[in-house]
Protein backbone atom coordinates (compact mmCIF):
# COMPACT_ATOMS: atom_id res chain seq x y z
CA UNK A 1 0.00 0.00 0.00
CA UNK A 2 1.34 3.45 -0.92
CA UNK A 3 0.24 6.75 0.59
CA UNK A 4 -3.18 5.91 2.06
CA UNK A 5 -5.58 8.83 1.99
CA UNK A 6 -6.95 8.35 5.51
CA UNK A 7 -4.95 6.80 8.35
CA UNK A 8 -6.80 5.83 11.53
CA UNK A 9 -4.67 5.32 14.64
CA UNK A 10 -6.24 3.53 17.61
CA UNK A 11 -4.46 4.84 20.70
CA UNK A 12 -2.94 8.30 21.23
CA UNK A 13 -0.24 7.60 23.79
CA UNK A 14 3.48 7.55 22.91
CA UNK A 15 3.25 4.95 20.12
CA UNK A 16 0.10 6.32 18.49
CA UNK A 17 1.10 9.97 18.70
CA UNK A 18 4.63 9.21 17.44
CA UNK A 19 3.11 7.42 14.44
CA UNK A 20 0.98 10.46 13.60
CA UNK A 21 3.91 12.84 13.96
CA UNK A 22 6.16 10.63 11.82
CA UNK A 23 3.51 10.45 9.09
CA UNK A 24 3.35 14.23 8.88
CA UNK A 25 7.12 14.56 9.04
CA UNK A 26 7.49 12.06 6.17
CA UNK A 27 5.06 14.01 4.01
CA UNK A 28 1.62 12.48 4.56
CA UNK A 29 -0.94 15.18 3.71
CA UNK A 30 -4.07 13.05 3.91
CA UNK A 31 -6.64 12.70 6.63
CA UNK A 32 -5.37 11.58 10.04
CA UNK A 33 -7.57 10.39 12.92
CA UNK A 34 -6.52 9.29 16.41
CA UNK A 35 -9.05 7.45 18.58
CA UNK A 36 -8.24 7.16 22.27
CA UNK A 37 -10.02 5.92 25.38
CA UNK A 38 -8.34 8.67 27.40
CA UNK A 39 -10.10 12.02 27.82
CA UNK A 40 -6.73 13.72 28.47
CA UNK A 41 -4.21 15.20 26.08
CA UNK A 42 -1.59 12.54 25.20
CA UNK A 43 0.77 11.95 28.09
CA UNK A 44 3.84 9.88 28.90
CA UNK A 45 3.32 6.71 30.95
CA UNK A 46 6.75 5.91 32.50
CA UNK A 47 6.45 8.81 35.00
CA UNK A 48 3.12 7.47 36.32
CA UNK A 49 4.73 4.84 38.57
CA UNK A 50 7.42 7.26 39.73
CA UNK A 51 7.20 11.07 39.57
CA UNK A 52 3.42 11.38 39.21
CA UNK A 53 2.65 8.74 41.83
CA UNK A 54 5.09 10.33 44.27
CA UNK A 55 3.59 13.80 43.74
CA UNK A 56 6.84 15.22 42.35
CA UNK A 57 5.09 15.94 39.04
CA UNK A 58 1.64 17.32 38.44
CA UNK A 59 -0.25 15.77 35.49
CA UNK A 60 0.50 18.60 33.07
CA UNK A 61 4.21 17.87 33.26
CA UNK A 62 3.65 14.36 31.89
CA UNK A 63 1.91 15.66 28.74
CA UNK A 64 3.73 14.67 25.56
CA UNK A 65 2.74 17.76 23.58
CA UNK A 66 0.97 21.05 24.14
CA UNK A 67 -2.48 21.73 22.69
CA UNK A 68 -0.88 24.02 20.10
CA UNK A 69 1.53 21.31 18.98
CA UNK A 70 -1.32 18.84 18.61
CA UNK A 71 -3.32 21.35 16.58
CA UNK A 72 -0.35 21.71 14.23
CA UNK A 73 -0.70 18.02 13.32
CA UNK A 74 -3.96 18.82 11.52
CA UNK A 75 -5.37 15.57 12.90
CA UNK A 76 -8.79 14.71 14.29
CA UNK A 77 -8.61 13.51 17.90
CA UNK A 78 -11.54 11.40 19.13
CA UNK A 79 -11.03 11.44 22.91
CA UNK A 80 -12.74 9.41 25.59
CA UNK A 81 -13.93 6.87 23.02
CA UNK A 82 -12.56 3.34 23.61
CA UNK A 83 -12.35 1.20 20.49
CA UNK A 84 -14.30 -2.02 21.06
CA UNK A 85 -14.09 -3.76 17.68
CA UNK A 86 -11.97 -3.84 14.56
CA UNK A 87 -12.97 -5.20 11.16
CA UNK A 88 -9.58 -5.67 9.54
CA UNK A 89 -11.00 -6.49 6.11
CA UNK A 90 -13.04 -3.29 6.05
CA UNK A 91 -10.47 -1.29 8.04
CA UNK A 92 -13.28 -0.16 10.27
CA UNK A 93 -13.14 0.58 14.00
CA UNK A 94 -16.20 0.67 16.25
CA UNK A 95 -16.07 2.74 19.43
CA UNK A 96 -17.93 2.20 22.70
CA UNK A 97 -20.58 4.74 21.69
CA UNK A 98 -21.36 2.77 18.51
CA UNK A 99 -19.55 5.13 16.20
CA UNK A 100 -17.95 3.40 13.20
CA UNK A 101 -14.80 4.91 11.70
CA UNK A 102 -13.42 3.67 8.37
CA UNK A 103 -10.03 4.42 6.85
CA UNK A 104 -7.60 3.35 4.15
CA UNK A 105 -5.15 2.12 6.79
CA UNK A 106 -5.40 1.36 10.51
CA UNK A 107 -2.64 1.41 13.12
CA UNK A 108 -3.31 -0.42 16.40
CA UNK A 109 -1.47 1.38 19.21
CA UNK A 110 -3.70 0.54 22.16
CA UNK A 111 -1.05 -0.70 24.59
CA UNK A 112 -2.04 -3.38 27.06
CA UNK A 113 -4.89 -3.81 29.55
CA UNK A 114 -4.06 -4.41 33.23
CA UNK A 115 -5.01 -7.79 34.63
CA UNK A 116 -7.80 -7.68 37.20
CA UNK A 117 -7.88 -10.19 40.03
CA UNK A 118 -11.00 -12.14 41.01
CA UNK A 119 -12.96 -10.28 43.67
CA UNK A 120 -11.35 -6.95 42.80
CA UNK A 121 -14.45 -5.08 41.65
CA UNK A 122 -16.21 -3.17 44.36
CA UNK A 123 -13.21 -2.85 46.67
CA UNK A 124 -12.25 0.83 46.84
CA UNK A 125 -8.84 0.03 48.26
CA UNK A 126 -7.82 -2.00 45.21
CA UNK A 127 -6.15 -0.22 42.30
CA UNK A 128 -4.68 -0.94 38.90
CA UNK A 129 -1.95 1.33 37.56
CA UNK A 130 -2.12 1.96 33.84
CA UNK A 131 -3.35 5.47 33.17
CA UNK A 132 -3.09 8.96 34.60
CA UNK A 133 -6.37 8.74 36.50
CA UNK A 134 -5.21 5.45 38.04
CA UNK A 135 -2.00 7.07 39.27
CA UNK A 136 -3.83 10.07 40.73
CA UNK A 137 -6.45 7.90 42.46
CA UNK A 138 -3.74 5.75 44.02
CA UNK A 139 -1.64 8.78 44.96
CA UNK A 140 -4.54 10.26 46.87
CA UNK A 141 -4.64 7.23 49.15
CA UNK A 142 -0.91 6.76 49.73
CA UNK A 143 0.08 8.45 52.97
CA UNK A 144 3.02 7.61 55.27
CA UNK A 145 2.23 4.54 57.37
CA UNK A 146 -0.28 3.17 54.88
CA UNK A 147 0.15 -0.53 54.13
CA UNK A 148 0.47 -1.35 50.45
CA UNK A 149 0.47 -4.79 48.84
CA UNK A 150 1.81 -4.82 45.26
CA UNK A 151 0.94 -7.90 43.20
CA UNK A 152 3.52 -8.80 40.56
CA UNK A 153 7.30 -8.87 40.27
CA UNK A 154 7.76 -7.13 36.90
CA UNK A 155 9.05 -3.67 36.04
CA UNK A 156 5.95 -1.63 36.85
CA UNK A 157 5.38 -3.44 40.13
CA UNK A 158 8.98 -2.99 41.26
CA UNK A 159 8.87 0.71 40.38
CA UNK A 160 5.58 1.13 42.21
CA UNK A 161 7.00 -0.60 45.30
CA UNK A 162 10.12 1.58 45.25
CA UNK A 163 8.10 4.78 44.91
CA UNK A 164 5.70 3.84 47.69
CA UNK A 165 8.51 2.82 50.03
CA UNK A 166 10.28 6.14 49.42
CA UNK A 167 6.99 7.84 50.38
CA UNK A 168 7.09 6.12 53.75
CA UNK A 169 4.58 3.33 53.16
CA UNK A 170 4.76 -0.21 54.49
CA UNK A 171 5.15 -2.22 51.29
CA UNK A 172 4.75 -5.94 50.63
CA UNK A 173 5.50 -7.17 47.11
CA UNK A 174 3.94 -10.48 46.07
CA UNK A 175 4.81 -12.37 42.90
CA UNK A 176 5.09 -15.84 41.38
CA UNK A 177 8.66 -15.30 40.19
CA UNK A 178 11.60 -16.31 42.34
CA UNK A 179 13.13 -12.84 42.04
CA UNK A 180 12.35 -9.41 40.61
CA UNK A 181 12.44 -8.79 36.85
CA UNK A 182 13.78 -12.26 36.18
CA UNK A 183 12.51 -12.41 32.61
CA UNK A 184 14.12 -9.06 31.77
CA UNK A 185 17.37 -9.30 33.77
CA UNK A 186 17.93 -12.90 34.85
CA UNK A 187 18.58 -14.31 38.29
CA UNK A 188 21.83 -12.54 39.18
CA UNK A 189 20.74 -8.95 38.52
CA UNK A 190 17.14 -9.67 39.52
CA UNK A 191 18.37 -11.09 42.80
CA UNK A 192 20.47 -8.00 43.46
CA UNK A 193 17.44 -5.83 42.80
CA UNK A 194 15.28 -7.93 45.15
CA UNK A 195 17.93 -7.60 47.83
CA UNK A 196 18.01 -3.83 47.33
CA UNK A 197 14.25 -3.65 47.86
CA UNK A 198 14.58 -5.72 51.02
CA UNK A 199 17.35 -3.46 52.32
CA UNK A 200 15.10 -0.45 51.71
CA UNK A 201 12.32 -1.99 53.78
CA UNK A 202 10.10 -3.70 51.21
CA UNK A 203 8.81 -7.11 52.32
CA UNK A 204 9.02 -9.44 49.30
CA UNK A 205 6.79 -12.54 49.12
CA UNK A 206 8.16 -14.16 45.96
CA UNK A 207 7.58 -17.57 44.46
CA UNK A 208 3.93 -17.59 45.52
CA UNK A 209 0.65 -17.06 43.69
CA UNK A 210 -2.24 -14.84 44.69
CA UNK A 211 -5.22 -17.04 45.45
CA UNK A 212 -7.91 -14.42 46.03
CA UNK A 213 -8.75 -11.00 47.36
CA UNK A 214 -10.30 -10.93 50.80
CA UNK A 215 -11.27 -8.38 53.42
CA UNK A 216 -13.76 -5.55 53.57
CA UNK A 217 -14.81 -2.83 51.15
CA UNK A 218 -12.26 -0.30 52.45
CA UNK A 219 -9.57 -2.65 53.77
CA UNK A 220 -8.79 -5.41 51.30
CA UNK A 221 -6.43 -8.26 51.93
CA UNK A 222 -4.74 -10.75 49.68
CA UNK A 223 -4.69 -14.50 50.14
CA UNK A 224 -1.36 -15.91 48.98
CA UNK A 225 -1.12 -19.69 48.84
CA UNK A 226 -3.46 -19.84 51.81
CA UNK A 227 -1.70 -17.13 53.82
CA UNK A 228 -3.59 -13.86 54.22
CA UNK A 229 -1.91 -10.48 54.61
CA UNK A 230 -3.88 -7.28 55.16
CA UNK A 231 -3.23 -4.08 53.22
CA UNK A 232 -4.86 -0.67 53.29
CA UNK A 233 -4.28 -0.49 49.51
CA UNK A 234 -3.66 -3.29 47.04
CA UNK A 235 -1.73 -2.26 43.94
CA UNK A 236 -2.32 -4.53 40.97
CA UNK A 237 0.14 -3.92 38.15
CA UNK A 238 0.14 -7.06 36.04
CA UNK A 239 -0.20 -6.49 32.33
CA UNK A 240 -2.63 -8.51 30.25
CA UNK A 241 -3.53 -8.46 26.56
CA UNK A 242 -6.46 -6.61 25.08
CA UNK A 243 -8.42 -8.12 22.18
CA UNK A 244 -7.90 -6.50 18.79
CA UNK A 245 -9.89 -8.52 16.25
CA UNK A 246 -6.60 -9.65 14.67
CA UNK A 247 -4.42 -12.73 15.15
CA UNK A 248 -3.40 -12.77 18.80
CA UNK A 249 -0.55 -14.58 20.45
CA UNK A 250 1.64 -12.65 22.82
CA UNK A 251 0.19 -9.44 21.42
CA UNK A 252 -1.11 -8.56 17.95
CA UNK A 253 0.92 -10.76 15.63
CA UNK A 254 2.65 -8.87 12.82
CA UNK A 255 5.18 -9.62 10.11
CA UNK A 256 8.67 -8.10 9.99
CA UNK A 257 7.16 -4.85 8.65
CA UNK A 258 4.83 -4.61 11.69
CA UNK A 259 1.89 -5.40 9.40
CA UNK A 260 -0.90 -7.38 11.05
CA UNK A 261 -3.13 -7.58 7.95
CA UNK A 262 -3.42 -5.81 4.63
CA UNK A 263 -3.58 -2.12 5.51
CA UNK A 264 -3.45 -2.82 9.26
CA UNK A 265 -0.33 -2.31 11.40
CA UNK A 266 0.45 -2.55 15.10
CA UNK A 267 2.93 -0.51 17.11
CA UNK A 268 4.15 -0.23 20.70
CA UNK A 269 3.55 -2.60 23.62
CA UNK A 270 0.77 -4.48 21.84
CA UNK A 271 2.77 -5.37 18.71
CA UNK A 272 4.33 -8.83 18.41
CA UNK A 273 6.59 -8.67 15.34
CA UNK A 274 9.01 -10.91 13.49
CA UNK A 275 12.56 -9.65 14.05
CA UNK A 276 14.28 -10.43 10.74
CA UNK A 277 17.75 -10.13 12.25
CA UNK A 278 17.05 -12.59 15.06
CA UNK A 279 14.71 -14.94 13.28
CA UNK A 280 12.23 -14.85 16.14
CA UNK A 281 9.13 -13.02 17.30
CA UNK A 282 9.43 -10.16 19.80
CA UNK A 283 7.10 -7.90 21.74
CA UNK A 284 8.87 -5.00 23.44
CA UNK A 285 7.39 -2.99 26.29
CA UNK A 286 9.38 0.21 26.59
CA UNK A 287 9.18 3.87 25.69
CA UNK A 288 12.09 3.79 23.22
CA UNK A 289 10.49 1.01 21.21
CA UNK A 290 7.19 2.90 21.00
CA UNK A 291 8.90 5.83 19.28
CA UNK A 292 11.26 3.88 17.00
CA UNK A 293 8.62 1.39 15.88
CA UNK A 294 6.20 4.23 15.18
CA UNK A 295 8.66 5.82 12.78
CA UNK A 296 9.11 2.54 10.94
CA UNK A 297 5.36 1.94 10.69
CA UNK A 298 4.79 5.47 9.38
CA UNK A 299 7.42 4.95 6.68
CA UNK A 300 5.94 1.60 5.67
CA UNK A 301 2.48 3.10 5.45
CA UNK A 302 3.94 5.50 2.89
CA UNK A 303 5.54 2.72 0.85
CA UNK A 304 8.99 2.22 2.41
CA UNK A 305 8.65 -1.59 2.90
CA UNK A 306 11.34 -1.87 5.62
CA UNK A 307 11.74 -4.54 8.30
CA UNK A 308 11.88 -3.50 11.94
CA UNK A 309 15.19 -4.77 13.35
CA UNK A 310 15.89 -2.82 16.55
CA UNK A 311 18.42 -3.54 19.25
CA UNK A 312 15.97 -3.83 22.17
CA UNK A 313 16.58 -1.26 24.89
CA UNK A 314 15.30 -1.49 28.44
CA UNK A 315 15.59 0.77 31.45
CA UNK A 316 14.10 1.24 34.89
CA UNK A 317 14.64 3.77 37.69
CA UNK A 318 14.13 2.53 41.26
CA UNK A 319 15.28 4.44 44.35
CA UNK A 320 18.69 5.90 43.35
CA UNK A 321 19.32 3.08 40.87
CA UNK A 322 19.22 3.41 37.09
CA UNK A 323 19.35 0.11 35.21
CA UNK A 324 19.81 0.19 31.43
CA UNK A 325 20.18 -2.77 29.09
CA UNK A 326 20.64 -3.33 25.36
CA UNK A 327 19.92 -6.58 23.61
CA UNK A 328 17.97 -9.44 25.14
CA UNK A 329 19.35 -10.36 28.57
CA UNK A 330 18.07 -13.88 29.15
CA UNK A 331 17.52 -15.83 32.38
CA UNK A 332 19.40 -18.69 30.69
CA UNK A 333 22.43 -16.58 29.78
CA UNK A 334 25.82 -16.63 31.45
CA UNK A 335 26.35 -13.27 33.15
CA UNK A 336 29.79 -11.72 33.60
CA UNK A 337 30.49 -8.59 35.63
CA UNK A 338 32.72 -6.68 33.19
CA UNK A 339 33.36 -3.56 35.27
CA UNK A 340 32.51 -2.19 38.68
CA UNK A 341 31.21 -4.00 41.73
CA UNK A 342 27.62 -5.07 42.47
CA UNK A 343 28.27 -4.52 46.19
CA UNK A 344 29.00 -0.86 45.41
CA UNK A 345 25.81 -0.56 43.32
CA UNK A 346 27.80 0.37 40.19
CA UNK A 347 28.62 -2.23 37.58
CA UNK A 348 28.35 -3.29 33.95
CA UNK A 349 27.39 -6.84 32.97
CA UNK A 350 27.54 -8.85 29.76
CA UNK A 351 25.06 -11.65 28.97
CA UNK A 352 26.27 -14.49 26.75
CA UNK A 353 24.74 -17.62 25.26
CA UNK A 354 26.97 -20.11 23.48
CA UNK A 355 29.87 -17.71 23.90
CA UNK A 356 28.07 -14.92 21.99
CA UNK A 357 27.07 -11.65 23.64
CA UNK A 358 23.30 -11.23 23.56
CA UNK A 359 22.92 -8.35 26.01
CA UNK A 360 24.78 -5.70 27.97
CA UNK A 361 23.59 -4.01 31.16
CA UNK A 362 24.62 -1.05 33.24
CA UNK A 363 23.65 -0.57 36.90
CA UNK A 364 24.38 3.10 37.58
CA UNK A 365 27.12 2.87 34.91
CA UNK A 366 25.64 4.18 31.63
CA UNK A 367 28.98 4.92 29.94
CA UNK A 368 30.37 1.45 30.68
CA UNK A 369 27.21 -0.08 29.26
CA UNK A 370 27.49 2.01 26.08
CA UNK A 371 31.12 1.02 25.60
CA UNK A 372 30.19 -2.65 25.72
CA UNK A 373 27.26 -2.28 23.36
CA UNK A 374 29.77 -2.82 20.53
CA UNK A 375 29.82 -6.48 21.60
CA UNK A 376 26.43 -6.70 19.89
CA UNK A 377 28.05 -5.49 16.67
CA UNK A 378 26.51 -8.10 14.37
CA UNK A 379 23.06 -7.00 15.52
CA UNK A 380 22.52 -3.76 13.64
CA UNK A 381 19.46 -1.52 13.84
CA UNK A 382 17.55 -0.42 10.75
CA UNK A 383 18.95 2.54 8.73
CA UNK A 384 17.67 6.05 9.53
CA UNK A 385 14.23 6.84 8.15
CA UNK A 386 13.92 9.49 5.45
CA UNK A 387 10.89 10.64 3.44
CA UNK A 388 10.06 8.21 0.63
Amino acid sequence: MTSPGHVLIVGASAAGLSTAEALRRLGHEGRLTLVDAEPHLPYDRPPLSKQVLAGAWEPARAQLRSAAQLDALAAEFVRGEPAVALDAAERAVTTASGRVLRADAVVVATGLTPYRLPGQDGLTGVHVLRGLDDALALRARLTPGTRLVVVGEGVLCAELAATARAMGLEVTLVGMGQTLLREQLGDLVGGLLARTHTERGVRPRLGVAVAELTGTHDQPGVAVDGLTGAGDQLGVAVDGLTGSGLTLGDGVECDARCRAAEGVYAVGDVASFEHAGLGRRLRLENRTNATEQAQLVAANLLGADRPYTPIPYFWTDQYDIKIQAHGLPSPAAEVTIAEGDPEQHRFAAVYREGGQAIGVLGWNMPKARLLRQQLLGTWQPAPPLTPA
